[in-house]
């Protein structure tokens, strides 16, 4: 994970920022809009991965406790300088498939919004989720935030200086069978793994849960979340409209392969 902490540590202003974008305004509007009518009452939470803490704030104005964690000493570090006090619990570090520092049944919910991106070999994958199972008591309810494999390959299109990459078989043979991004530009969004849509509810069901819901945290608008925000400036009221039939549809099967990101959400049963 040592090249995952590079690009965090290089890019921690970037990560601060980037739900404040157009595409990650939708990404974190869409995001709360699906989570909210599942979490019930507030209880105990856990912000896995969870950066400099966008989505903490969001869980405790709701009334949580959270406790924050992330794999970077980075974006912690911005958390604990720049978050108002009291937002959360603690602020810790620690790797998404090692959560033994919290005991079985430990939290209510657990929000994973960015290490399952990173995850990019089967073994990875599954001590993961077994361990967002385990700390979370069954029923309770667990977010995880994924990158479609496709999206990974428009990414990587879309900018000039990483283009080139996609000239090398074997780079897109990793890309599109392997759904593994390893990029050879330092600093970069790297050691990425893109999931295939119809092997998310298989694999999370397999490790014990009920699915709530899979959905694109950008509906059918990936890609055009600019011409969304001129939208929201110039005709607010259909601006609202238009929102409320991307949550409606957001798990609709046509969208999810070429969503920028997915949202899987499942609760874990009984052990």
């Amino acid at each position: 994970m040592d090249a995952v902490q590079r690009y965090y540590s290089e890019q921690r202003l970037h990560e601060r920022d980037r739900l404040l974008t157009p595409e990650g305004c939708l990404e974190r509007v869409l995001t709360t809009r699906l989570l909210e009518p599942h979490l019930g009452e507030p209880g105990v939470a856990l912000d896995l991965g969870g950066g400099t803490g966008p989505y903490s704030v969001w869980l405790s104005e709701l009334g949580w406790d959270v406790t924050l964690a992330d794999l970077s000493p980075d974006l912690l570090a911005i958390a604990r300088e720049e978050l108002p006090p009291g937002t959360v619990r603690d602020v810790v570090q620690v790797d998404a498939r090692d959560l033994s520092r919290w005991d079985d049944d430990t939290f209510d919910a657990v929000v994973s919004l960015g290490p399952f991106y990173h995850l990019t070999t089967v073994d990875d994958r599954v001590a993961a989720v077994r361990e967002l199972a385990r700390v979370t008591r069954p029923g309770g309810l667990v977010a995880v935030a994924l990158v479609p494999r496709y999206g990974l390959v428009r990414r990587v299109l879309a900018l000039a200086d990483e283009r080139w990459q996609l000239a090398a078989p074997a780079f897109v043979d990793r890309l599109l069978e392997d759904g593994v991004l390893d990029n050879a530009l330092p600093a970069r969004f790297t050691h990425v793994y893109g999931v295939q849509p119809t092997e998310v509810r298989p694999f999370f069901e397999g490790h014990g849960f009920s699915t709530v819901t899979l959905a694109s945290t950008h509906g059918f608008l990936t890609g055009v979340e600019d011409g969304l925000e001129a939208l929201r400036l110039a005709h607010p009221d259909a601006y609202l409209d238009l929102l409320d039939r991307l949550v409606t549809t957001a798990d609709d099967p046509a969208v999810l392969g070429t969503a920028g990101h997915l949202l899987y959400v499942g609760r874990p049963g009984q052990r």
